[in-house]
């Protein structure tokens, strides 16, 4: 399996700047590349936590070389709280979250997430109640029209819900799925007519922007004065929630935005790790 390459890294490094003995909040752990980077810069602590089973073996392998500077929770990120607790904590001096899939999970086709590979309809990241195949077939037309348009963005969302319906029993995978949507989306040069679908249903499977909304809600008590929330995310829906929620705060003059306008990654990290290409960083400083 491919290894998975951390997203916009440096600049995570730079707006992070890890101190010693300061403590920071890894959220979306995946293959551990942001611990990793974060630990090797300071002489600081990292709780790190992640939805996904299967990077378990990754953060064990990292409590190995950091020992008691490295903590590691198998939870979701909007249960920051409880897992701060857990390691005797109330306060932190940094937040960081990449919101995209990681390469493991993309090329396992058993999850369902690509679309190229076949297999399970699943498009769990992990910790979900349902799959994106019980979905499919618990949503009567009207309210999964609604999830392809809201989620997806996709304008023919109508069109692509009737489609579905009228072929469920011809849908055992991930594959099959996307054929059926390809037969009623016109087919451009820029994305696959799947695409739009398939985000649509995982963000559905996973609640992700209600993991978002309320991280970022509850983070406002979790930071130390000076202490950050970087944010790297990847499609607009994302994007949008974090830019408002940063808005606000700087209205109620609890942060100051460290980034007026998103981070984006160079054209050498892009040709590098094609998947960077739509990812955007953001990242605010409490005052007090």
């Amino acid at each position: 399996m491919t290894k998975h390459v951390p997203v916009l890294l440096n600049e995570v490094l730079n707006f992070l700047h890890p101190q010693d003995g300061k403590v920071y909040f890894d959220g979306t752990f995946g293959g551990g590349g942001y611990s990793k980077a974060i630990l090797d810069n300071a002489n600081c602590y990292v709780i790190a936590c992640d939805r996904d089973s299967y990077v378990t073996h990754i953060a064990n392998n990292l409590k190995k070389l950091y020992s008691s500077r490295f903590k590691f929770s198998h939870s979701k990120f909007s249960n920051i709280d409880n897992i701060l607790k857990k390691n005797n904590l109330s306060k932190i001096d940094g937040i960081i979250l990449d919101l995209g899939l990681s390469t493991f999970q993309l090329e396992d086709k058993e999850r369902g997430f690509s679309f190229r590979l076949g297999g399970n309809l699943d498009m769990g990241m992990g910790l979900c109640k349902e799959t994106a195949m019980q979905v499919i077939h618990r949503l009567d037309e009207k309210d999964l029209a609604n999830i392809i348009y809201e989620f997806g963005e996709e304008r023919f969302s109508r069109r692509i819900a009737k489609n579905i319906k009228l072929n469920l029993k011809n849908i055992k995978t991930s594959e099959d799925l996307a054929n059926i949507i390809r037969t009623c989306v016109k087919k451009t040069k820029k994305i696959d007519p799947a695409t739009k679908t398939f985000q649509a249903l995982r963000i559905f499977v996973n609640h992700e922007l209600e993991e978002l909304q309320t991280i970022l809600q509850k983070s406002i008590n979790l930071l130390n004065p000076e202490g950050k929330i970087i944010i790297v995310s990847f499609h607009s829906l994302e994007d949008r929630i974090v830019k408002n929620f940063f808005k606000k705060l700087v209205i109620d003059k609890q942060f100051q935005i460290l980034t007026k306008k998103p981070v984006v990654p160079t054209n050498n990290e892009v040709n590098i790790n094609t998947k960077s290409r739509s990812a955007k960083l953001r990242c605010i400083q409490k005052i007090s």
